[in-house]
């Protein structure tokens, strides 16, 4: 569904991205992990045409991402992104948070969109919190919300960049929960993350970037357990929540 060739991103005479190629395939679930740095969620934004990279070339389902053409906005809709950040606005509840892409970016009715976003609160467990601010919620209700405003558009793939590195430890597990029933409906997701458990045990492959560079990937299982590149075994000993 996603393909990456020869993917190459600098900010000025820093190289971020070094010769990237990849491939996603419809229905998996991939995690990006390595050291903060690497180039992980720039990989991520540069696939959402957030970031204009200088060589190489993404397709989405053999469509060029080109941040400079009207097609990135139909790109977007069919890969949405859940930030590290939330990206909620302040002044809407989590109700108008949700309906907000589908009524001004889809053109749906109000009607339609306000139904399904009541349907996608529910399903994170947020339905006694539609009409709250963003203020009045915990950080991992805001983050449910995100992923609820991601999933309004109705898209094939979701990107998550760190999904949950912002959020207080205890409140992880329920952000990470959403996103393991998500994956076990067959949706597409390149996720960024650090949560090695995570990647274990919910990922179809994982990829360890180091230095802008793919240095090791394969089925996650493997890879997390049995290492071969010497950087990988050493990063996955530095992780606090290091795969045993």
């Amino acid at each position: 569904m996603i393909k990456i060739e020869q993917l190459s991103k600098s900010y000025g005479s820093h190289q971020v991205l070094k010769d990237i190629d990849a491939e996603i395939k419809r229905g998996e679930v991939v995690c990006l992990i390595g050291p903060s740095g690497s180039g992980k969620s720039t990989m991520l934004r540069c696939i959402n045409g957030l970031e204009i990279y200088q060589a190489g070339s993404i397709t989405v389902d053999g469509e060029r991402v080109d941040a400079s053409k009207k097609s990135i906005q139909h790109i977007r809709q069919r890969v949405s992104m859940v930030f590290q950040r939330f990206n909620l606005f302040p002044h809407r509840t989590a109700l108008e948070n949700v309906c907000e892409g589908p009524i001004y970016v889809k053109g749906e009715s109000v009607k339609e969109a306000t139904e399904y976003a009541r349907e996608l609160l529910a399903s994170v467990g947020l339905a006694n919190k539609m009409d709250h601010l963003p203020s009045q919620l915990s950080g991992g209700q805001q983050q449910r919300v995100a992923i609820a405003r991601a999933l309004a558009m109705r898209p094939e793939a979701i990107l998550f960049d760190e999904p949950t590195s912002a959020l207080d430890p205890e409140l992880v597990g329920e952000v990470l929960a959403v996103m393991r029933r998500l994956a076990d409906k067959g949706l597409t997701m390149v996720v960024v993350t650090h949560e090695m458990k995570f990647a274990q045990e919910v990922s179809d492959r994982v990829m360890f970037l180091d230095g802008g560079r793919i240095v090791e990937q394969g089925v996650s299982s493997q890879v997390l357990a049995q290492p071969s590149n010497e950087r990988l075994r050493d990063f996955l000993r530095r992780v606090t929540n290091h795969v045993e």
